[in-house]
């Protein structure tokens, strides 16, 4: 959108938050370069995280572009009448999707999403997850990919798709570049449908195995969002943010209820999860407006094995480490960081993703 005189809304929330110092002085002073249409210049996630000393070391949406200089592709469709496939871009740096571009690509047929890209340039990109201990439906054991037009939405007034997941559909990195080992710190967020879940296993997005299987207590670091109450869940009915650990969702440091943890259902949803050496963090919001609440901040669950944790850096969206795949979810956008993020810094990135206008 052009900049006009004064704050903007993104500037206004973030001062709102106190995250000013997060922000350029040229952001502040009305001095940095216009930006095109859907850009929100100076403030996009992943220079939020920068800026706080926790950088991006994966950056995915199908919406938006996470930085404000990003100008590359965001997704690459591919349509069923000839196989051709076509990578989805920004309509200016730092702007949203160009949808227009996959809809006149897969006219008068279906496309699939073969790749969600990495914006941070760590090449850490979503592609169709491979069997593991559960093998997919798909051929060769693999797993579903999404259908490319089943959530259409709009952000900041222009058209965009999500990731849908239906049972089945999974993405995965099993060879990344940067992402937290052992027990490294890191911070991951991601912005969901809050009304599409299910108490399948498991719509996760984050740290998992490398070898698509279970190895352990402590070898994943995922936000997990549904209502399944097999392992852990929080107070009233769900759908809750919890954190996939590894052969447990935790909504809080006891094994199974943790009364803190609440149900949400925001049509848009931020959900994040951060882990550290015998820390970490649930928080959430609404995407459309607001702030980010502590749902739980402190140690590893008091269980076995998960302090010190043995994360292995791959990266998965909407399936478990072992390539469970019963969940069903749908995924806007999300980034994973080196280091574990200020609450400061969270804020920030929260008062970004408001004044992305989603579903405006």
């Amino acid at each position: 959108m052009p900049i006009r005189s004064g704050l903007r809304p993104v500037q206004r929330a973030l001062l709102a938050t106190g995250a000013t110092a997060a922000l350029g002085v040229g952001v502040l002073t009305g001095t940095a370069p216009a930006g095109a249409a859907g850009a929100a210049a100076g403030s996009a996630p992943c220079d939020l995280y920068a800026a706080g000393g926790t950088p991006c070391v994966a950056a995915h949406s199908t919406t938006r572009a996470l930085y404000t200089s990003y100008n590359g592709p965001l997704y690459q469709v591919r349509r069923a009448s000839d196989n051709a496939t076509r990578d989805i871009g920004v309509l200016s740096p730092g702007g949203v999707a160009n949808a227009s571009a996959q809809d006149s690509f897969c006219a008068g047929t279906t496309c699939l999403i073969t790749v969600v890209y990495d914006q941070s340039g760590r090449n850490n990109r979503l592609t169709q997850a491979p069997p593991g201990g559960f093998s997919g439906p798909a051929a060769g054991g693999y797993d579903k990919l999404a259908d490319a037009t089943a959530a259409p939405i709009t952000v900041g007034g222009h058209k965009a798709y999500g990731v849908y997941v239906a049972p089945g559909t999974g993405y995965r990195n099993n060879t990344t570049n940067g992402v937290a080992k052992g027990d490294q710190p890191e911070g991951m967020y991601a912005v969901l449908d809050g009304t599409h879940y299910n108490g399948g296993c498991c719509f996760d997005y984050g740290n998992a195995e490398t070898n698509s299987r279970d190895n352990g207590n402590g070898t994943m670091e995922a936000i997990y969002f549904g209502n399944n109450k097999v392992w852990g869940y929080g107070s009233g009915n769900g759908p809750w943010i919890m954190a996939d650990l590894e052969n447990g969702l935790f909504s809080g440091v006891n094994q199974r209820y943790n009364a803190n943890d609440p149900s949400v259902s925001h049509r848009y949803l931020t959900a994040v999860v951060k882990g550290g050496p015998n820390r970490w963090a649930i928080r959430g919001g609404n995407a459309q407006s607001g702030g980010l609440s502590t749902f739980y901040n402190g140690t590893r669950p008091n269980v076995a094995g998960y302090n010190p944790m043995r994360k292995e850096g791959a990266i998965i969206l909407g399936i478990g480490g072992d390539n469970s795949h019963g969940a069903a979810g749908t995924f806007y956008e999300g980034v994973m960081t080196s280091g574990y993020p200020s609450d400061t810094t969270e804020n920030a990135v929260q008062a970004d993703i408001a004044a992305a206008g989603y579903g405006r």
